[in-house]
């Protein structure tokens, strides 16, 4: 499957892809270093010490107060990004024309996209309990087919394992609910690895559906903040799951576990809605009192106006501070 769609890629080629704290690099760019050299933009005086270069003393200060200081200018630098990809069982669900896969796919390419043509540099890295395969940042344009590649050997081993698993009981929807927490994986190993694969003070953008234990995945998010990383949540959710608006007897097939469930989900409609708003509410104050941006795409929502709309606002807010 081709994730790069023209449309979405025209909507956002105008706005900037930028972190919103500082972060490392090498090369010069658009986002600032925590480095100085030589740029455009004053950032601080300091005193002189020995050893340090004349040229960068400013002789205006010595003229006025007899003292010498170095001025420090702020670096600009490329930004490292890196998508964090949820490959488990439950993205492959869908309901329209999209799974979550897809979709949260097609969002990863145009990000990639828009990197690379900033002349950032962009690694992919797939994860299910555990990161499923690494790809290293690089800012060559074949970067954006060696993602799309790491993608799509995702989405065939999704496929293999889907076609791999038959429903091994019928159960009751009370006995399943006795445990819920005990079937969902924990994404704390998964992004320790990721944290400890990439270098640190780069822009980290997780693209999960989130039906993982919350404890698992704060501490994750916790741990890539720790190692410097400014971090984006992209929550994808399928169009159905939000709304729940099925109807009749459904037998629902497990995706993470290999059951099924018969019941009349017009009757677990209200109940589910409630506890869907406070689990949303969870992930967003969550992500909230770690300093990470947050946005919930729909399955069914335009993704050129839905990307575009984000970083618009993203960029806006950074611009403000």
């Amino acid at each position: 499957m081709n994730y790069f769609h023209p449309e979405t890629l025209k909507r956002i080629s105008k706005l900037d892809l930028r972190a919103r704290h500082i972060v490392d690099g090498f090369l010069s760019g658009m986002h600032k270093s925590r480095h100085f050299g030589n740029s455009v933009e004053f950032r601080q005086h300091r005193q002189y010490a020995p050893g340090d270069d004349p040229r960068s003393v400013d002789w205006k200060v010595w003229a006025k107060q007899d003292r010498l200081y170095v001025k420090q200018y702020e670096v600009d630098t490329n930004l490292r990004l890196t998508l964090l990809i949820d490959v488990s069982r439950s993205m492959m669900y869908d309901s329209g024309s999209f799974s979550k896969y897809d979709y949260g796919c097609t969002i990863a390419a145009s990000l990639a996209h828009l990197a690379i043509r900033q002349q950032d540099a962009v690694g992919c890295i797939l994860f299910d309990k555990d990161t499923e395969s690494i790809l290293p940042s690089r800012m060559k344009r074949s970067q954006l087919y060696a993602v799309t590649q790491s993608m799509e050997l995702g989405l065939l081993r999704l496929e293999e394992e889907r076609q791999g698993v038959a429903p091994q009981a019928l159960l009751n929807l009370e006995d399943a609910l006795h445990d819920v927490k005990g079937v969902q994986p924990n994404m704390l190993d998964a992004m320790r690895e990721a944290a400890e694969a990439v270098r640190p003070n780069g822009l980290v953008v997780v693209i999960s559906d989130l039906l993982v234990q919350r404890n698992g995945l704060f501490d994750g998010l916790r741990y890539l903040r720790a190692h410097g990383h400014d971090v984006i949540v992209f929550h994808v959710l399928d169009a159905m799951e939000l709304d729940f608006t099925l109807g009749g007897a459904t037998r629902f097939d497990g995706l993470e576990v290999p059951v099924q469930i018969r019941c009349d989900p017009r009757m677990l409609r209200k109940g589910y809605l409630e506890a869907l708003n406070s689990y949303l509410e969870e992930i967003q104050d969550g992500c909230s009192k770690l300093q990470i941006d947050y946005a919930l795409f729909r399955t069914d929502m335009p993704l050129d106006a839905a990307l575009a709309t984000y970083l618009s606002r993203r960029e806006h807010l950074i611009r403000k501070r």
